[in-house]
């Protein structure tokens, strides 16, 4: 499909609050919908449904241990957002490059990193994927490229910018996905970014997942345009808005977008309407939103929306799902229990990746 359709699609198709107002259904589904389960076919989705609910018992995991004071420092969940990073990770190759924000659990879950070395890391434990110095906001990842859990808001999108110069410098059809929240929309460096990506033509793909709070500011309250594809224009790009708590949507986008510029390097701008049920970090109690506004949210929850349809579309049923559902917590139960057994670092790493070995 050419990027003007997708555009066109997405804003007759994906935009606006109404469609997230009902969860998919088969009678429901819109023809990109049914061609993308299609494509996926039973088994992969299967696979998804799974690792979205890996995500979500990840970090309810999460959320105890901190509470038992295991985890210390900030913690940023990622619990509502599945559907963007399943969705859209799930339509890359393996040799593209990923960079993301301090909420970077679910990214990671998502590009396959075991939960053991997850969790160790939150633990502050030796066999962390940052040998325990990273912590929450600091997940790295050289086998699976990925360049970072970024704490600077906005810190990661040069980054981001730097790895799709190299994917087209080296000419091997690789592109680079981008990461951020609504607000790091606002700072310098994205502008910076998409100025450059522009002028350059490189394989950036920037992913704006907007979960409508920057903190405990509302993106109304925040941003001069809610419709943060409208700010692609200026630096003659491309923006497209997508139903973040839609993994099919999600998927299909992600899959137009990366198979196009891998034959045509150039930048793109998605914008993911989301949502986040807890508050920005663990320490946020979120009482600026109302309780409706996140159950009406919860009615359309990512993990859910498949769960219901692959049972409506006999592709499943109640009881093989919940085997897929305990197999995914018995394997989060083995990453704390490993984070638990786990080493703290030695007093000799402390020196250690300050410089350059």
């Amino acid at each position: 499909m050419a990027e003007s359709a997708l555009k066109k699609d997405a804003q007759t198709v994906y935009r606006g609050p109404e469609r997230r107002k009902q969860p998919i259904t088969v009678t429901t589904l819109s023809p990109r919908e049914s061609q993308t389960l299609e494509v996926l076919g039973r088994e992969k989705t299967i696979k998804m449904f799974r690792q979205m609910y890996l995500i979500r018992n990840f970090e309810q995991r999460c959320e105890q241990a901190y509470q038992q004071r295991k985890i210390g420092g900030f913690l940023h969940l990622y619990v509502g957002q599945e559907g963007v990073g399943v969705g859209m990770l799930g339509a890359i190759a393996s040799d593209d490059y990923v960079v993301t924000s301090y909420r970077d659990h679910g990214i990671a879950l998502a590009l396959g990193i075991s939960p053991n070395a997850l969790m160790a890391e939150l633990f502050g434990k030796v066999t962390g994927v940052s040998r325990g110095k990273g912590g929450s906001m600091h997940f790295y990842s050289k086998e699976k490229n990925l360049l970072g859990g970024h704490g600077i808001v906005g810190g990661q999108i040069p980054i981001g910018l730097g790895a799709a110069f190299t994917a087209k410098y080296r000419q091997q059809g690789q592109v680079s996905l981008v990461f951020f929240g609504d607000g790091a929309m606002q700072q310098g460096s994205f502008h910076e970014a998409a100025n450059m990506a522009s002028l350059w033509n490189l394989p950036a793909i920037f992913v704006v997942e907007n979960n409508q709070y920057g903190m405990g500011t509302s993106v109304q309250r925040a941003s001069s345009v809610t419709d943060m594809t409208l700010k692609a224009q200026g630096y003659n790009m491309e923006g497209v808005q997508v139903d973040g708590m839609n993994m099919l949507e999600c998927y299909a986008v992600m899959k137009e977008a990366v198979d196009s510029r891998r034959k045509n390097p150039r930048p793109l701008l998605i914008e993911a309407k989301t949502y986040r049920y807890r508050g920005h970090s663990i320490s946020d109690p979120a009482t600026y939103r109302r309780k409706d506004e996140v159950e009406n949210y919860q009615r359309v929850d990512p993990i859910k929306q498949i769960r219901d349809l692959m049972i409506e579309m006999k592709w499943s049923n109640e009881e093989d799902l919940k085997e897929v559902e305990k197999d995914a917590r018995r394997e989060i139960s083995e990453a704390v229990a490993f984070a638990d057994e786990s080493p703290e670092p030695d007093i000799s790493e402390r020196d250690r990746h300050v410089f350059s070995d």
